[in-house]
């Protein structure tokens, strides 16, 4: 377990991630992460839960059209 203190930054509130844990997630500075609640409480992830959802989406879509868009690639 790792514990993240919360500090005041400008007028907001914010966390100090350590960089083990940055490491373990493959996050580097500026890159984005995500927090997402799960059914035990929230998770700190560097997937975007909702390109997730829009992909699933696509490959339906794709999967639904696949004999069209193999005549458009031709």
């Amino acid at each position: 377990m790792i514990e993240l203190k919360i500090r005041k930054v400008g007028n907001s509130l914010g966390v100090v991630i350590p960089r083990e844990a940055l490491d373990r997630l493959g996050l580097k500075e500026g890159e984005r992460a995500f927090l997402t609640e799960a059914p035990d409480g929230y998770r700190i992830t560097p997937y975007d839960p909702e390109f997730e959802r829009q992909m699933a989406l696509a490959e339906e879509g794709m999967a639904a059209y696949r004999n069209t868009l193999r005549a458009l690639a031709k």
